[in-house]
């Protein structure tokens, strides 16, 4: 089974522009959830979630639960809940229902992040099982 944890980071809305110039630590993974909404997690679990952007909203956000994966992970207790295609191309987002869940994974060549929003957590966790 899965171990779902809360996936601290920050949240920040604003205009295509302004998340197109928004300056994150080296190290920091921006999720690009939509134009105007970026998800920026610390590489570090505990690192600082400390983040300027001017004429944004920014703030802190624990309302995503996952996981890193490994390859076989993610082909052995995924894949085979997803009905739609995942991109070829690393790395990527991509959104979409896993085992009729609403997620999101963050494909790296060499691992893989799966998020869902925290009250969706329990049902995902059973249906990946």
């Amino acid at each position: 089974m899965l171990a779902l944890e809360t996936v601290r980071g920050i949240r920040v809305v604003g205009d295509a522009d302004v998340l197109d110039g928004m300056v994150v630590a080296a190290d920091a993974l921006v999720l690009r959830l939509a134009l105007d909404d970026a998800f920026v997690v610390p590489q570090k679990p505990d690192g600082p979630l400390d983040l300027d952007v001017p004429r944004a909203i920014v703030v802190e956000e624990t309302g995503f639960v996952g996981c890193w994966l490994t390859p076989a992970q993610l082909a052995e207790q995924v894949i085979a809940h997803v009905d739609w295609v995942l991109p070829e191309a690393r790395p990527a987002l991509a959104q979409g229902l896993i085992a009729g869940v609403p997620c999101k994974l963050w494909l790296e060549p060499s691992r893989a992040l799966l998020l869902c929003s925290a009250p969706y957590a329990h049902e995902l966790a059973e249906r990946l099982g």
